[in-house]
């Protein structure tokens, strides 16, 4: 057996020192998902072949299709270090560190694989597989009937409305049912914030800006019972409205610009689907409507032009995934789509893991595998039109094919020919010619051999000149052989490189109905290869009526599924939309898990409260921004976040609502914040996007060609978000991983964000310009200019402490010899102080 043999026999045979910790250890939600998803798909793809119970031979007597089968291990010792994967030897090996410990031995992980293993190691390795039998698929004996006694499985209904004792307090519904779960706790609402901080806090929930000087002072002034109703409806009429909380869905639509993974190339058109949603905000589209143009409105009946573009463009939902352009497998490149299709739609419309079912049935939901493939028939029926193709697609990289056509007009705005595109043209002919020289030379060799065979010259002169002319035909083939080889090598390294030219044109992305509708066949583990029972297409059946729905031959039925998720019927759509709003308005959902509502996910803190909300959202016509108007008009919005220790000795995760959780602004927000205030932030709209102009071929080549564009003054919605290339002050204030569903994003506490406050140019830039506009204020005198400094970015005026020290500071700075002070002094001085206003932590949050 080969050293490197030896080492893979132990590839996963983890954590040999504390193997009886890992058998009582009970997995997160977080790491059994990343393991069904991630690990044990990789795991069947690359090693079940020689190390399951499966294979003919096992390698090493080394099993990985369970937790018992590497615990137990091979012939070689421990490979993994659980936390330390630059200890580990498996990484080692599938990085190809080490010529003699190279896994698999015949083709490399991609660079997307070794990273899931990399990452896996680094969280300890955890493994759900408990059970050592590896050669039937995993089930589990699901009960569907007792699945729907589940809380979130079953129809909400609408509660009565609760008894309270203090009934004064209450503005609304919401207020009755927050009310009564603080009034069994003995707890009593915080006072109602202040004016400011109130006008401060709704109009960055609404807008994602802060208000203007202006529009704090007309609120303060405005002593009408109605003067917040007033603010809000304005909010909620602005254009502003819909970039702000458009961007919320764009997180659960893991939107993105390009495919990542492997190869990492554009997506021309991914941006009309970015606009399509901020739109569909600000015109308060009923959200049963925009479910269903983004699962099938190229099904739709078109009622206009403008409506079938609309339609069609809603479908980039299902084509905005990433791709591993990479792949060879034509079905795996398939499957994988589908499974971003089906988890993308189960969890943010329904808040499910569905996708945990892809390799069997899934571990805590009562979701067997038969559904997961029941909905994968609906996406096997669908053909994705994102412009691009994997190597195991007919068209290679071709982006001028596989998209939305939008209008007629489109054939007639051809690309025009890149220089790369023209150069590989030539090497192509080129490499035609010598392919068809090489064809000549061999027909001349064979023809040379029959006459030598046949009858051998009878004079020493005759067979000279038929060995010179053989040896001269030989050569020549020799040389074709070598040119051949090198042209093929000029054309494959172009290829890899990209650089084709971008389509233009009316098109956008989106899904279409596939020639034939088909049905799926269960992947037993997920392999492709291992085809169980063909399943009809369908729903989940905890979710659905007994009654199951017709699918034709000629739809894929993804018009039906539309129609089931955007049921009434349905226990868990409104629910789950309902919930998303509450999250972005209150810190924190009624169900904290907004992207599972599952057996792992956590329970509602006011599950009546919930229902009525999610009950209402259907009956006011599924309108949003009804919604939203609902939650912020309530008494418990308008609380403030003052702190009661004897209210936190009792709730200290304010899980009852006692006060308002303050909140982190976003890093959109920071960046817009920034801009509006320095006066440079431009709110037109962009046309398309900086990626359009981009050639198809690795992004990492040709980003430098609109490198200077990719940051405009425009709101931060508008920056193009492609993968593993977002913005630096997007990623580093915690945006959302554009490669999968983000209800909830993290919000951390680093040095790197202190550094980029205190050190970036954009943030210099800002402070610098907020204090030029000052100076430019003659009708101020200092005090004034330290006033408004504060309004802008703080949205109030400066206590009597705080306007003293600026005003100290100002006179310090400018007195201050040296370099610090500058050619001007004034500017300067302002410039730092509206500096230090900008990495404070109250611009940072809403109280």
């Amino acid at each position: 057996m080969s050293k490197f043999s030896a080492l893979f026999l132990s590839v996963l045979v983890l954590l040999c020192c504390s193997a009886s910790t890992l058998q009582a250890q009970k997995l997160t939600a977080k790491e059994n998902a990343f393991f069904e998803k991630s690990v044990r798909p990789l795991l069947a793809k690359h090693c079940y072949k020689c190390h399951s119970k499966k294979a003919t031979k096992v390698k090493g007597g080394l099993y990985l299709d369970s937790q018992a089968g590497w615990m137990d291990g091979g012939d070689s010792g421990p490979a993994i270090v659980a936390g330390s994967p630059e200890k580990s030897l498996l990484i080692r090996a599938v990085k190809y560190e080490d010529e003699d410990i190279e896994m698999p031995p015949k083709e490399k992980l991609s660079d997307s694989e070794i990273a899931v293993l990399t990452r896996w190691v680094r969280m300890g390795a955890p493994d759900p597989r408990t059970s050592g039998k590896a050669d039937r698929p995993i089930t589990r004996s699901i009960d569907i009937a007792k699945g729907r006694q589940f809380w979130a499985f079953k129809k909400p209904t609408s509660p009565p409305l609760p008894e309270i004792a203090k009934a004064s307090w209450p503005l609304g519904t919401i207020d009755r049912f927050i009310l009564e779960s603080l009034e069994d706790k003995k707890l009593r609402p915080a006072p109602d914030a202040g004016r400011a901080p109130l006008i401060r806090r709704v109009t960055y929930d609404l807008t994602g800006l802060p208000p203007t000087p202006q529009e704090v002072e007309a609120f303060l002034a405005d002593k009408s019972p109605k003067a917040f109703e007033t603010v809000v409806d304005r909010l909620l009429d602005s254009k502003r409205f819909g970039e702000r909380w458009g961007r919320h869905w764009l997180d659960i639509a893991r939107y993105g610009e390009s495919t990542g993974r492997s190869r990492n190339y554009p997506f021309t058109f991914a941006w009309r689907y970015r606009d399509y949603v901020i739109d569909s905000f600000n015109a308060d589209k009923p959200y049963d409507k925009f479910l269903t143009e983004q699962i099938a409105g190229d099904l739709l009946a078109k009622k206009s032009s403008a409506n079938r573009r609309d339609n069609l463009v809603a479908t980039g939902f299902l084509a905005m995934g990433t791709k591993d352009l990479n792949e060879r497998n034509r079905e795996q490149y398939l499957m994988d789509n589908i499974d971003d299709q089906i988890d993308t739609t189960t969890r943010s419309v329904l808040a499910l893991t569905v996708s945990c079912a892809r390799c069997h049935d899934h571990k805590f939901d009562p979701i067997p595998t038969k559904d997961y493939y029941a909905l994968a028939g609906i996406f096997e029926s669908t053909e994705i039109l994102s412009g691009l193709n994997s190597r195991a697609q007919k068209g290679g990289y071709k982006a001028t094919s596989k998209l939305i056509a939008l209008s007629n007009k489109v054939q007639a705005e051809p690309s025009k020919p890149t220089r790369t595109d023209i150069q590989n043209k030539k090497l192509q002919e080129r490499l035609a010619e010598l392919r068809g020289e090489m064809k000549g030379e061999q027909r001349a060799l064979i023809a040379l051999n029959k006459r030598g065979g046949k009858k051998k010259p009878k004079d020493r002169r005759a067979a000279s000149e038929l060995a010179n002319e053989r040896q001269e035909h030989q050569k020549r083939v020799q040389e074709l052989k070598k040119e051949i080889q090198e042209v093929s090598r000029s054309i494959k390294k172009k290829k890899n490189k990209g650089g084709g030219a971008a389509p233009t044109g009316d098109y956008a992305m989106g899904v279409s109905d596939a020639a034939r509708s088909v049905n799926s066949r269960i992947r037993i583990r997920g392999e492709v290869s291992n085809k169980g029972s063909e399943v009809s297409r369908g729903f989940i059946q905890v979710l659905s009526g007994k009654k199951r729905p017709h699918f034709g031959t000629t739809s894929s039925g993804r018009l039906q599924l539309a129609s089931w998720l955007t049921s009434e019927e349905n226990p868990l759509t409104a629910r789950v939309m309902v919930n998303r709003v509450w999250h972005h308005l209150f810190g924190r959902g009624i169900v904290r898990t907004v992207d599972n509502f599952g057996e792992t996910g956590e329970r509602p803190t006011h599950p009546e409260l919930l229902d009525h909300l999610a009950v209402n959202f259907q009956k006011d016509g599924w309108s949003i921004k009804r919604l939203i108007r609902k939650m912020v008009l309530s008494h418990t919005y308008r609380m403030s976040s003052e702190f009661s220790k004897a209210h936190y000795a009792i709730d200290p995760g304010n899980e009852l609502l006692w006060r308002m959780r303050q909140k982190r602004l976003d890093a959109e927000s920071l960046r817009d914040s920034m801009l509006a205030i320095g006066g440079e932030l431009d709110l037109a709209r962009p046309a398309g996007s900086p990626v359009m102009q981009l050639p198809i071929g690795e992004i990492g080549r040709t980003l430098s060609r609109v490198r200077g564009k990719l940051d405009g003054n425009y709101r931060s919605g508008y920056l193009p978000i492609m993968r593993s290339f977002v913005p630096q002050i997007l990623q580093t204030f915690d945006f959302a991983e554009p490669s999968m569903v983000k209800g909830n994003r993290d919000v951390t506490t680093v040095s790197t964000q202190a550094l980029y406050l205190m050190n970036n140019p954009f943030v210099m830039r800002q402070s610098r310009n907020l204090a030029r506009s000052l100076l430019e204020r003659e009708d101020l005198n200092t005090a004034g200019r330290i006033k408004l400094a504060y309004q802008l970015a703080l949205s109030r005026a400066p206590d009597t402490f705080e306007a003293i020290r600026a005003m100290t500071y100002l006179k310090g700075f400018e007195n201050k010899p040296g370099k610090t002070s500058g050619k001007d002094p004034e500017l300067n001085a302002l410039s730092s102080l509206c500096h230090a206003l900008f990495s404070t932590a109250e611009f940072r949050y809403l109280n």
